[in-house]
């Protein structure tokens, strides 16, 4: 069953998303989850939900703030530090509702958000299992992958240009999220980026939109999410990567994981970075569903 729903963040910002319930009546484990960059709920967010009903749990859905339904503003900038104060509001709203036991709260992250999901874990005691798929690990080493030496430089004079016309009442500069040239300025510049954002707006998410502030972009070289993964234990960390993933690259969130003490599982799948969501969906899922089953559900009410 799913139900929409709307909470306050601490600030005031309303969220929106959905409640999902599983079968049955009573208190259910509960898995909070938001989306990666730019991203809106329908983007697949709901296939992921479902599964995990199927498997037991309750999940608290919703649309990052000045995205999608949920309400804030600039509209289309993303502060990851604000956006991971958001999870902990989130979990204190999944808290308030009666059909939550408060006693087995998950997270759920993915690209961005996967990123998100390791500090609120290392950070907030009331989550007591992670999943982090396909995670954002570093802004400083994931922009110099992505982004051209020689172009740089001409970046940061944009900051700087960028904060001058904020500064004097200006509206914030924005740049396309994807684009068919990977050449062209974007901030996602690789061909998968654009063939899964342009399909999946089509298909599932009209309302998405292509574009970013630029302070998005600052905001992100400056975050740097792997370094909290070292606190998370003794909350159980599940990471799944894509070994092609050249986006949030492999090898850096193998590293990050290497450096996380136990309880931790990683789970390597064959494809890229967005293929977690399609293609190998079930791939990620399923594993999702067994680690959220195995720490946050009594033997007797896991489903086979």
């Amino acid at each position: 069953m799913r139900k929409d729903i709307d909470f306050k963040a601490t600030d005031g910002t309303t969220l929106r998303g959905w409640h999902y319930l599983p079968d049955g009546s009573g208190k259910h484990a509960t898995i909070v989850m938001a989306h990666g960059f730019s991203a809106v709920k329908e983007m697949y967010l709901d296939k992921f939900a479902d599964a995990f009903a199927k498997a037991g749990f309750a999940s608290v859905v919703y649309d990052n703030r000045n995205f999608g339904a949920s309400d804030g503003q600039p509209r289309q900038e993303i502060d990851p530090w604000l956006q991971v104060r958001d999870y902990s509001d989130a979990i204190t709203f999944a808290l308030s509702l009666d059909q939550t036991d408060a006693a087995r709260i998950g997270v759920w992250g993915s690209s961005y958000s996967g990123g998100h999901v390791l500090v609120v874990a290392a950070i907030d005691r009331r989550v007591k299992c992670v999943v982090s798929q396909v995670p954002f690990i570093s802004g400083s080493q994931g922009t110099r992958r992505l982004v051209r030496a020689d172009f740089l430089a001409g970046l940061f004079a944009q900051y700087a240009e960028d904060r001058r016309d904020r500064a004097a009442g200006k509206p914030p500069a924005m740049i396309p999220v994807v684009d068919e040239n990977p050449l062209a300025v974007s901030a996602l510049p690789t061909a998968d980026s654009y063939k899964w954002f342009s399909e999946t707006h089509k298909s599932r998410a009209p309302a998405w939109r292509n574009e970013v502030t630029l302070k998005t972009i600052e905001y992100g070289f400056g975050y740097e999410p792997g370094a909290y993964i070292g606190n998370i234990s003794p909350t159980p960390l599940l990471m799944i990567v894509g070994v092609t993933d050249h986006l949030t690259v492999a090898d850096l969130a193998i590293k990050a994981y290497e450096q996380a003490y136990e309880p931790k599982k990683l789970v390597l799948l064959p494809g890229g970075h967005f293929d977690a969501y399609v293609e190998e969906f079930d791939q990620a899922c399923q594993p999702a569903c067994e680690w959220f089953a195995a720490h946050l559900l009594p033997k007797d009410r896991r489903r086979q």
